[in-house]
């Protein structure tokens, strides 16, 4: 499975390379391509960094005008494009391909309205996650989904993989907090989706795009909205003797009817890990811990934690703590947010998975994990976002013992097996990629090699030919961005089906012939989504950072890999330095340089 199998470069491109670069300069003048080898290095690979290839050349433009004119011209040539953002992909969503155009869309960085009134924020999709929160933090106001590298990870890659966070549990996703989207087509045409409004009539276009991982275009613009801080937020912090009777206070307070703002959990060597390198305060003598946030108004909040705790002592727990200061609050959550650097410190890599389960499974999971455990002979740190059931087991290996990587591989994909025998899905928050190409078959069917093709995969990268078709399948992946032409049809085709009136090139559409919602930037990936019980249809997407081994791509004829991360969230496979993205799928990393 270690073997990722890229599609042949198509040789007629690579023959061109030097009249590409040059028409990319005209359109993009000054420093904006960069395509000597030694500079391309800092772009061949995401936050998934096993995997590494250098592209045909990166192209990083200012304006809607110039993303356009650069889709159009790689359109009319059969050229492949992928899109970026800020690398921070778990899943290979931005992986290079070596005759790919990389569209880096990091120079779209400003905060273009703030609009208080109607409580909505517009930005390009190179600003960060935290950028947003900043802008707005003193007026009161923030900006809900808080993946763990959001002070890295871009507010475009979030559309594209439909990033989450600690509190989606009770805000939601990237895609309960999106109003509109402005986004290129591939063949250059500008469209508007959303806007300042909460609903827009006509078909839920917004709810296509988001979460797609660029399958349909490259994300000019974002429209977000933005919420009132609340008047009181206080954490809960609870300890219990095993993971199952932590599993079940989860159920519990759920089934009780509360809504925390976040609930999460640790299992023993992520608590221990997390508190040497934060001193958290977190309690050492406990094998699970559960950090319970609420939020309102002060008598509810009061009232919340008292009926938690409850619940808690009657599933056995034996610490209980409540913090008593906004600083101890943050304290709390700073521990869990480091989880994954955290992790880094005790093991040479690790592979991050990310599956989602209903909520009642989670102790069967857990002790499935263990028995996985001893099988394979590695050991696991556990991080769930606990209250939506959704999983980050964190597999710890040396990329450099013979055979301890490929081991990390098939104990990953038995987990996401053991999540979808369960009712659970492969991808919560990570996204597809290239990760999870290959699992799908398998875990869907029982049946398909490492590199099958089934139907419903998602794949590929951008590819502008008639008939281009998409790569086979890898077992990680999240929710990130991209668009491709399948079957003779574009993402762009596609959606002028559903509606959209094309514009000019390099003019973008006012709201009326196409549903407005502006957003983050989708980078155009391949595949297509199957139908109903597709397990690739997961719950959200957060965006966390893993690495693993580093390994090289090896080309392989029949399979057409452009992959795009549309802005900060999915990353490609990642060897031993990565850092951690904000969404879904396995994810390795190494002990170094690692942001939970």
């Amino acid at each position: 499975m270690s073997g990722l199998a890229m599609p042949a470069p198509d040789r007629k491109t690579l023959a061109r390379r030097d009249e590409i670069v040059e028409d990319m300069r005209v359109i993009v003048p000054g420093e904006g391509v960069v395509a000597a080898e030694t500079a391309m290095r800092a772009f061949e690979s995401d936050g998934l960094t096993a995997y590494r290839q250098l592209p045909l050349v990166v192209v990083l433009p200012q304006t809607v005008r110039q993303v356009a004119r650069i889709l159009r011209y790689c359109s009319d040539r059969n050229i492949r494009v992928v899109p970026r953002g800020a690398g921070t992909s778990l899943s290979g969503g931005a992986l290079p391909l070596q005759d790919a155009v990389l569209l880096v869309m990091s120079r779209f960085n400003r905060i273009l309205d703030i609009d208080y009134v109607n409580r909505a924020v517009t930005a390009q999709p190179g600003v960060t996650n935290l950028g947003i929160t900043d802008a707005v933090r003193h007026e009161g106001f923030y900006y809900a989904p808080d993946p763990s590298s959001q002070i890295a990870c871009s507010i475009g890659g979030n559309v594209a993989e439909n990033s989450g966070g600690v509190h989606c549990l009770k805000y939601g996703l990237t895609a309960n907090n999106l109003l509109g989207v402005e986004m290129v087509l591939m063949n250059g045409e500008v469209v508007r989706l959303g806007g300042k409004h909460l609903d827009a009539e006509g078909y839920d276009l917004m709810g296509v795009v988001t979460g797609s991982e660029g399958l349909l275009g490259v994300v000019t613009e974002v429209t977000v909205r933005i919420l009132k801080a609340p008047e009181t937020a206080r954490a809960v912090l609870l300890g219990f003797p095993s993971n199952e009777q932590a599993g079940q206070c989860v159920a519990d307070i759920i089934g009780a009817g509360i809504v925390p703002g976040g609930m999460e959990m640790m299992d023993r060597p992520a608590i221990r890990a997390a508190e040497d390198f934060v001193h958290a305060g977190y309690p050492l003598d406990v094998e699970a811990l559960l950090i319970v946030e609420l939020d309102g108004p002060e008598a509810e909040v009061d009232h919340l934690i008292a009926a938690v705790e409850a619940i808690a002592a009657r599933n056995g727990s034996t610490t209980c703590r409540v913090s008593q200061s906004e600083e101890e609050r943050l304290a709390f959550w700073a521990g869990r947010k480091a989880a994954f650097p955290a992790v880094g410190r005790i093991s040479p890599d690790y592979y991050c998975m990310d599956g989602t389960i209903p909520r009642k499974e989670l102790p069967k999971v857990l002790a499935g994990m263990r028995e996985l455990s001893e099988k394979y002979g590695l050991a696991v740190a556990n991080v769930f976002h606990a209250g939506d059931g959704n999983l980050h087991p964190l597999i710890l290996y040396d990329a450099n013992r013979p055979g301890e990587l490929e081991r990390a591989e098939a104990f990953g994909a038995d987990i996401l097996r053991l999540c979808v025998r369960v009712g659970g899905v492969l991808t919560g928050e990570h996204g597809v990629g290239v990760e999870k190409r290959d699992l799908r078959p398998s875990a869907g069917r029982g049946a398909g090699g490492p590199h099958q093709r089934g139907d419903g995969h998602r794949c590929g990268g951008v590819d502008p030919r008639p008939g281009g078709g998409a790569p086979g399948g890898n077992p990680r992946n999240r929710h990130h961005g991209d668009a491709h032409r399948r079957g003779g049809r574009t993402g762009g085709e596609r959606a002028l089906r559903l509606g959209a009136v094309a514009p000019q090139v390099g003019e973008p559409q006012r709201p009326g012939s196409f549903p407005a919602r502006r957003g983050g930037h989708a980078g155009f990936r391949g595949g297509h989504r199957g139908g109903s019980g597709d397990p690739f249809h997961g719950v959200d997407a957060r965006g966390h950072h893993c690495l693993t081994g580093d390994r090289r791509l090896r080309p392989a004829t029949g399979v057409d890999p452009a992959v795009a991360d549309g802005g900060g969230a999915a990353g490609a496979r990642s060897a031993g330095r990565g850092h951690p993205g904000d969404r879904a799928g396995p994810a390795r990393r190494s002990g170094r340089d690692r942001r939970a």
